[in-house]
């Protein structure tokens, strides 16, 4: 549950709206705090975590040097929290990037991985509802109109966590409304990228794979649509069936055949170099990551605009072939439901 809470209001600068700091944290009661504590925290759907950085040093990162500062003296919270929302305001160069309430707020003892340390939140609110409050009154009952925020969605969202400060915290983050500006919450106020973790190495090997499988493999092997959907099938059950990756089990039980094998390990290897990044061979799985990806791994063959086939197991059960009247695939089955 936060200790701290401070609210500001932040307008479009661009726009000649307003900035309203408030003079002070908000008091709340335990058990507004309580339902509040909940509401900001169930907003992080994602395991995905980033971190701050900077090209040039990390102390350049103005959110990460206030997010510092805060952790080293919590009783300097609120002026710094006025200081946040007014960076928030300033970098807003985006007509379309809507006005809105900005919450700071202050855990202690939070638990992260069943760990305890402090975290600091950053909300922020753009988009109200229409409400309506039915009143008894006498012996009957008053319609009014109100607005306020949804409690099933914050628009915006950040929370930083008192660890590893010096690779700039651990940081999770969510921006549900992007139609503004894509870049303004993510690269702008916050400059995060994605750590290099467990679940970025489960993540970027399975999108990794399923290009290569969908793309670069059709053009250097004949494949079908059926052996491709059989690759990604035996891929998402390695994932979810190992609790460790390591590339050359993978490979031999997946790939198997030497060629496509030194085919994939070339691909994978011009991928790291064209966008710098570097994808471990050996890291421990993250479910997360899996359940996430698996949605992108529907294995459909598409004929035409008549029939989808969707393969999900033994790739001897479905066979391909022509005649004189066209192409056709042939499927084996036991049971009709």
């Amino acid at each position: 549950m936060f200790t701290k809470i401070s609210i500001h209001r932040v307008g479009n600068k661009i726009n000649q709206e307003g900035l309203f700091l408030s003079e002070g944290e908000l008091v709340l009661d335990e058990d507004m705090r309580e339902f509040l504590s909940d509401f900001f925290i169930k907003s992080f759907k994602s395991e995905e975590k980033f971190q701050f950085y900077h090209e040039s040093n990390i102390e350049n990162n103005e959110l990460y040097t206030y997010v510092s500062e805060i952790f080293e003296d919590k009783d300097w919270f609120h002026e710094h929290s006025q200081k946040i929302a007014k960076y928030l305001y300033e970098i807003t160069d985006n007509p379309r990037v809507l006005s809105g309430e900005c919450c700071v707020v202050y855990f202690e003892d939070d638990s992260e991985n069943g760990e305890k340390m402090d975290s600091l939140g950053i909300f922020k609110m753009e988009k109200k509802d229409t409400f309506l409050k039915v009143l008894a009154e006498d012996e009957n009952f008053q319609v009014n109109k109100d607005f306020g925020f949804n409690l099933s969605k914050i628009d915006k969202g950040c929370m930083i966590y008192n660890i590893q400060k010096e690779e700039g915290f651990v940081v999770k983050a969510f921006d549900n409304n992007k139609n503004g500006d894509s870049e303004y919450w993510f690269d702008k106020f916050l400059h995060i990228r994605q750590r290099n973790d467990e679940y970025f190495s489960t993540e970027s090997t399975l999108s990794l794979y399923k290009n290569y499988i969908t793309n670069q493999l059709p053009q250097e092997f004949e494949v079908s649509k059926a052996d491709q959907a059989d690759f990604l099938n035996k891929t998402i059950n390695f994932f979810k069936e190992k609790e460790r990756f390591d590339f050359d089990e993978f490979t031999s039980e997946v790939l198997q055949d030497k060629n496509v094998i030194e085919s994939f390990s070339n691909y994978k290897t011009e991928y790291e170099q064209e966008f710098q990044v570097d994808i471990a061979e050996e890291f421990p799985i993250s479910e997360a990551a899996v359940k996430k990806q698996a949605r992108n791994y529907k294995s459909v063959i598409k004929l035409d605009k008549n029939f989808h086939i969707y393969v999900h197991g033994d790739r001897r059960k479905i066979e391909q072939g022509e005649d004189e009247k066209g192409k056709f695939y042939k499927v084996y089955y036991q049971e009709e439901n």
